[in-house]
């Protein structure tokens, strides 16, 4: 009888303690506008790798989805906004080679032409280190896909994150290579993707920083900067002040890492919008739980403010995010929720009350419980 009234003291403490934190949290969700699934349920299991952009006919967010990671029958599904809800997942690609013999699909990328197609970037291949890349465009706002063609030898396409247009014209794509060591490179096209040239792989530092899937802020006046992925608990930066032509060596930023996916945008406004994983993994491990997700803002793209935590729960993952401004200021986030559903998340920049990050330290609120066993679990 004791036993049972000490395992239902524990019980109950523990239901405290995390209702508590999902309470005190809710004070860095301002903004939020609406919070929801893509969908609630699919044919598949597994899902992940989020990409959304806006079109002409509404949202449009595609993500890659089949049994689990690398598994032969993983394909690349898309959902459209139409009357303000989601369509139905729908396959958009998948991995069958003219042989019959079926691979997987990787990390898609959406990107808008101006008054053109929407282009859909993503990956076939075993693995990472032996992956291609290929290219699927629309008319009609995703509803309908072209056939796919692969991308010339060598060339892999923006490897996870969105590509950004600069005031030269050129469509620049971040990418990066796992094969021999972490690297990272652009691959930068001046006729959405007729022709290709690349720039890099740009140098790894005095830290030999690994580092792969960056970013792209946008400074103006052709000054630029990528945030990346690394092995080495921080996220990585380099800059550049001539359109991307030429880039110093990657450096550590004072941001955590837990060697997981992130994102960025600038916006009209200005502001550059990072959404990541604020987690140092514990010890010396380069990989940490992908728990909670975090939303931060710079003006420089140096001093970062905290300003959202978009999930918390003890529960990982919540990973490989995508951030975009749609043309009404708003900003969409998208990411892989528990590898169960694709979320999407809308804020309202002008109602973000944000509080300086100090020596990569998320900041404390009066009152605040810090999200519970963030630092507790490591992910695969």
């Amino acid at each position: 009888m004791k036993i049972k009234r000490i395992g239902t003291l524990v019980f109950f403490l523990c239901s405290v303690l995390v209702l508590s934190a999902d309470a005190q949290s809710q004070k860095w969700r301002n903004g939020i506008v609406k919070d929801e699934f893509i969908y609630e349920k699919a044919p598949f299991p597994s899902c992940h790798s989020a990409t959304i952009v806006e079109t002409p006919k509404g949202l449009v967010y595609a993500f890659f989805g089949g049994t689990k990671e690398r598994h032969p029958d993983v394909e690349i599904y898309v959902s459209r906004q139409v009357a303000g809800k989601w369509t139905a997942p729908a396959s958009a690609a998948h991995g069958i080679q003219p042989d019959g013999k079926r691979l997987p699909t990787w990390n898609p990328v959406l990107y808008q032409v101006e008054g053109g197609d929407l282009l859909l970037f993503y990956k076939v291949g075993p693995k990472p280190s032996e992956w291609w890349g290929m290219l699927k465009t629309s008319k009609d706002g995703g509803a309908t896909w072209s056939e796919a063609q692969k991308l010339p030898e060598g060339y892999l396409g923006p490897i996870k994150n969105k590509p950004i247009l600069l005031s030269n014209g050129n469509l620049f794509s971040p990418t990066s290579t796992e094969g021999n060591g972490w690297k990272i490179h652009f691959e930068v096209t001046p006729d959405f993707g007729k022709t290709w040239r690349k720039i890099g792989p740009l140098d790894s530092g005095k830290d030999t920083l690994d580092a792969i899937q960056p970013s792209i802020l946008d400074h103006g006046n052709g000054k630029l900067q990528i945030l990346a992925r690394s092995r080495n608990r921080a996220l990585v930066e380099a800059w550049s002040n001539d359109n991307g032509e030429t880039w110093s060596p990657l450096a550590k930023t004072s941001l955590p890492n837990n060697n997981s996916g992130t994102d960025a945008v600038t916006t009209k406004e200005g502001m550059h919008v990072l959404v990541y994983n604020h987690v140092l993994p514990p010890g010396k491990l380069a990989k940490g739980a992908r728990t909670p997700l975090n939303v931060a803002v710079s003006k420089d793209g140096k001093k970062w403010k905290a300003a959202l935590i978009l999930e918390d729960s003890p529960i990982s993952q919540y990973s490989y995010p995508a951030v975009i401004q749609t043309s009404d200021g708003l900003l969409h986030f998208a990411y892989t929720w528990r590898r169960e559903k694709m979320k999407h998340v809308v804020v309202d920049p002008a109602k973000l009350k944000t509080k300086k990050i100090k020596k990569g330290k998320w900041p404390a609120l009066k009152g605040y419980v810090a999200p519970v066993g963030a630092e507790a679990h490591e992910d695969l």
